[in-house]
């Protein structure tokens, strides 16, 4: 820990309050809200949406929301150069998760890039093609813009991203995540439903169809199988019509958004958490079903290869491949005594991350990128 305080921008174009929030909002709010407790003042400026405040504390950050999008992102560019020119803020932290920022063009102080991950080509499986094509052409001019700035990433996947970019690697440090331990306690396994959960976005690089797709395979050797689809996002009517096309609907349930205890409850008592996502910048979500004793099968895909252990904790199956997501369900469904191994591995596993020490990390960094600066 540090002995002396800091001012803290945070650019971010989401705050943990906007309804699209995710992982990334999560983690910046569970790390930099104990920093404020420690005494660093942080302001995370926003977009805007509708209902909110301008202003606003959550979780211990002083929320600031600019504006709406396409206009958040300007704004956000001219406040970072006129309070860090008047002296406000004594580092920038940009979150690099969406759209760059490329703040240190304009900032006056040190820039530390908090990087989730850059989507490269998976944007364009997201979002519009010239959406698309901006991130992408945006985010090839980060290696350049950011070679003075120290980096610090959420997965070995991020760091190796970062390098083939041409990232200096002494320049960027690995910070996992941690996890908000959870009260439910996990069940036995064998008396576990045959139960599919996946929690996420439902947007399409997410994939959440070859869930579906490996549900149908399973449903004949597995005459009680299905799948819960915990979470909202664009792509869920079409992926609600899929379930209808593939003969599975009774067996598929959307719950949209629900509260964590409900979320620990149902993961709890279900045989696997998958998730077929064909990048993540970790899966935060793995390693909390992890906590509760629940196998994961996943995409062998950055993010998600570094927080499932193949064999161990899990299985990863190549992305998209819907034969070999059914078969290793199907392996969890009919081996108890394999899936209950994994299950003790999982959660001994998941003891290793957590949030107070994943804050020391960040609060080291802060006053690393400061100095450097």
């Amino acid at each position: 820990m540090s002995g002396s305080r800091w001012r803290a921008l945070i650019l971010n174009e989401r705050d943990p309050r906007h309804p699209k929030a995710g992982g990334a909002e999560v983690h910046v709010a569970e790390i930099f809200g104990r920093l404020a407790a420690r005494g660093h003042e942080v302001v995370l400026a926003s977009s805007s949406f509708p209902g909110a405040p301008a202003r606003e504390r959550v979780q211990g950050l002083d929320v600031r929301r600019l504006a709406a999008l396409p206009a958040y992102y300007p704004r956000a560019a001219a406040a970072c150069a006129r309070d860090t020119r008047a002296g406000r803020f004594d580092v920038v932290v940009e979150c690099l998760n969406k759209l760059p920022f490329l703040s240190p063009l304009y900032a006056h102080v040190p820039v530390l890039g908090l990087c989730h991950h850059l989507f490269g080509d998976a944007a364009f499986l997201q979002v519009s093609w010239p959406v698309a094509a901006t991130v992408f052409a945006v985010e090839k001019l980060v290696p350049r813009v950011f070679r003075h700035s120290r980096f610090a990433v959420i997965s070995e996947s991020t760091r190796d991203d970062l390098v083939a970019r041409g990232v200096d690697a002494s320049r960027i440090e690995v910070h996992h995540p941690g996890i908000r331990w959870p009260d439910e306690p996990p069940q036995p396994y064998a008396t576990r439903a045959r139960r599919i959960v996946y929690v996420g976005r439902l947007e399409r690089y997410k994939n959440v169809d070859v869930l579906l797709r490996a549900l149908a395979a399973l449903a004949l050797r597995f005459p009680d199988a299905e799948l819960v689809v915990v979470g909202q996002g664009a792509d869920r009517a079409r992926l609600a019509r899929l379930a209808g096309e593939l003969g599975v609907a009774a067996r598929v349930r959307f719950t949209g958004f629900i509260d964590d205890r409900e979320r620990d409850r149902l993961l709890a008592s279900s045989r696997v958490c998958a998730c077929a996502s064909a990048k993540e910048g970790w899966g935060l979500t793995v390693i909390e079903s992890n906590a509760l004793g629940t196998p994961n099968v996943a995409s062998d895909a950055p993010g998600l290869r570094d927080s499932v252990r193949h064999g161990e904790t899990g299985f990863l199956v190549p992305v998209g491949d819907v034969a070999g997501f059914a078969d290793r369900i199907g392996a969890l469904f009919a081996d108890d005594a394999l899936a209950a191994r994994m299950s003790v591995a999982a959660q001994a596993f998941a003891r290793r991350f957590e949030w107070e020490r994943a804050a020391d990390q960040m609060e080291a960094a802060v006053c690393l990128a400061q100095k450097e600066g």
